[in-house]
């Protein structure tokens, strides 16, 4: 049964046309998925569901019984209230949709919840989101708690609708773990827009497409989402081969000659310019842009014994770290654990305590940050909304030198999904993962050989993260990224730091699951991660399905069976003939010694290459042994 229907609708915004006759339904417990370039309109279909929008033409049907409640990509709170205070005003506030009838209905939810200790419960799950403080006011939040702050208000009170637009921004992975559960037992409806791509994969039944202004529907999650997709754009391509073929024959036949001087001849030449006129398939723009770095020299970042406190909490204790060439470093850890701390002292925004940070005269570091800013003292990070979109990239750079050659500030721009008609336009008008896009591209003209990615994943649509993966493929640099994205960081890296207790930071080789799967064999979770045995507090998903809950312990060592990861699995079959090549070229080094015995200066180079060679080997020795060993305990799974 439809509980919502959205049919024909139409809907323009800033001269631009996101949908045209586009139509979408949602069935009860149906938990949909919708993803789709940033500013096609996949926020503005939520509010249009949510009923907090109308669409310029179309109907849009609820169901008169249903409770909605909705999760605003930037919710907005009074300043002056204290987190609970707000909390459960929004709660009590954050039914939307429907008639009057309705919103009375949900009123009376809201007179009805003492029963469920609303207070308590509130309290219980904000400290699952990383928010301990009650008292403090709403205007004190970072952005990234203001959302966290909402999602509570969101998820607090029963309802048959959750509308969230990306409900995972901003939490850490023991956040995303917990809501990813919650969602999972959760059985009411569900419309949410993330790019979190495991989670649409564990979370979603069907996934729903905005693209060039229609509505695509896929009962699927997100694996087969991506099939199904590439079953439909081949019957798109092969439908217009066949509309291409009829025309150049009709067209043949008119140029032979042909006189319209029957009825059949005249339907004939009818049924051609049909033809004609019909549309091709439109093919996806793609974020296409050359590797852009300069040269490195050999001394590269350097971090010796760096230490950083704040308020007599110690973040970061006696890390010492020297990033090699075309390293790809992710960084891990609960929200406040001092990630983006460690980031600017790289970059060195600030400094530390103790140690020295040691960065190398060729060495040139691109900065994306976590937020953009709208005041002016916040530098590099500043957005001024009045600004044109080309002249934002202009003043970094009017023309940048890629493998293809110099590229000018304009067709960079339209390379990422910028066409010229929106070069001309000022920044305001950009949605926000349109903004972040935009950065992205300014950081990336600066043709860093260091590039420093906080929270990269938030805000950009899945089609730029994964042109964004391909580049860092190509990346001739240094890849240093804090990121909670699972898909990303398994994708992108193959070293993970994970800040641990005390400011304590712990090497793990490989990406994200590799380095769950290290922890599980030693019977511990990701850093951040909140088990409930360890929380005598209960919250409202507690009671959604009691009798099949276990320990978060429990769930994790099942959910999380030991296997290999894509990249683990394919550096297992290279990995001894990696191994060999390196003991080949130490015996090559070692007879240069001898050759160039006389030569101090040559030496010198020699002995240094030797030495990084064999710091390699160690590592790759040191991997080798853990790939063994999980293969052998892979096949005693089985």
């Amino acid at each position: 049964m439809n509980i919502i229907s959205v049919t024909d609708i139409t809907k323009t915004y800033t001269e631009r046309k996101l949908f045209e006759k586009a139509s979408f339904y949602l069935q009860e417990r149906e938990k949909v998925g919708v993803i789709g370039i940033n500013g096609t309109g996949k926020s503005t279909l939520l509010k249009i569901a949510a009923g907090i929008e109308e669409p310029d033409e179309g109907q849009v049907i609820r169901a008169n019984h249903i409770v909605v409640r909705y999760l605003p990509q930037n919710p907005v709170f009074d300043p002056e209230l204290s987190v609970i205070d707000t909390v459960l005003a929004q709660s009590s506030q954050n039914f939307v949709g429907g008639t009057s009838e309705q919103n009375q209905n949900a009123g009376n939810h809201a007179e009805h919840v003492e029963h469920w200790n609303l207070e308590s419960d509130a309290k219980a799950m904000m400290t699952k989101l990383g928010i301990t403080n009650f008292e403090q006011k709403a205007g004190e939040l970072s952005g990234g708690q203001r959302k966290r702050l909402a999602l509570v208000a969101a998820l607090l009170v029963p309802c048959d609708v959750l509308i969230l637009d990306e409900p995972t921004n901003h939490l850490d992975s023991a956040m995303a773990d917990w809501l990813e559960d919650f969602l999972k037992k959760w059985r009411g409806a569900l419309i949410m827009v993330t790019h979190d791509r495991y989670f649409l994969d564990s979370v979603c039944n069907r996934i729903v497409e905005v693209d060039k202004g229609s509505i695509y529907s896929y009962d699927a999650n997100y694996s087969g989402y991506l099939e199904l997709k590439a079953e439909r754009e081949e019957m798109q391509q092969a439908s217009e081969r066949k509309r291409q073929n009829i025309l150049r024959k009709e067209l043949e036949w008119i140029r032979r000659g042909a006189k319209a001087r029957t009825t059949k001849q005249k339907g004939r030449i009818q049924r051609y310019e049909k033809l004609k006129d019909q549309d091709a398939p439109q093919t996806d723009g793609s974020v296409e842009i050359s590797s852009i770095s300069s040269r490195m020299g050999k001394t590269t970042v350097e971090l010796s014994h760096i230490s950083k406190s704040y308020d007599s909490r110690v973040l970061i204790r006696d890390f010492t770290y020297i990033f090699l060439k075309n390293d790809r470093i992710g960084f891990v850890g609960a929200n406040g654990s001092g990630k983006t701390t460690l980031m600017k002292i790289i970059d060195q925004r600030i400094q530390p305590d103790e140690g020295t940070v040691t960065i190398g005269q060729t060495i040139k570091i691109g900065y994306y940050t976590q937020e953009i800013e709208n005041t002016k003292d916040a530098g590099i990070a500043y957005m001024d909304p009045d600004e044109k979109v080309i002249d934002y990239i202009k003043n970094t750079a009017e023309f940048v030198r890629t493998k293809d050659g110099l590229v000018s500030a304009s067709n960079m721009l339209e390379r990422f999904l910028f066409p010229s008609s929106q070069q001309y336009s000022p920044i305001g008008k950009l949605s926000g993962g349109e903004k972040r896009r935009l950065n992205l591209l300014r950081v990336l003209m600066e043709a860093p050989n260091v590039l420093i990615l906080d929270e990269p994943t938030n805000d950009l649509d899945i089609r730029t993260l994964t042109i964004l993966e391909d580049y860092l493929d190509n990346y001739d640099g240094i890849v240093i990224t804090v990121s909670h994205d699972r898909y990303f960081l398994d994708r992108v890296v193959n070293r993970i730091f994970a800040f641990e207790e005390d400011g304590k930071i712990c090497q793990y080789e490989g990406g994200y699951t590799d380095y769950v799967n290290r922890l599980a064999e030693e019977g511990k979770v990701p850093a951040g991660h909140i088990l409930d045995a360890k929380n005598d507090t209960t919250t409202s998903v507690d009671s959604v399905e009691k009798e099949n809950q276990t320990s978060s312990m429990d769930t994790w060592k099942r959910e999380r069976k030991l296997k290999f990861s894509y990249k683990e699995q394919k550096e297992y079959e290279t990995i001894e003939d990696d191994i060999a090549a390196l003991e080949q070229k130490i015996e090559e080094l070692d007879a240069q010694t001898l050759k160039f015995s006389s030569d101090f200066v040559k030496l010198n180079e020699i002995t240094k290459e030797k030495e990084q060679t064999e710091q390699l080997l160690e590592e790759k020795m040191e991997r080798w042994e853990y790939l063994e060993d999980l293969a052998a305990k892979i096949a005693g799974q089985q």
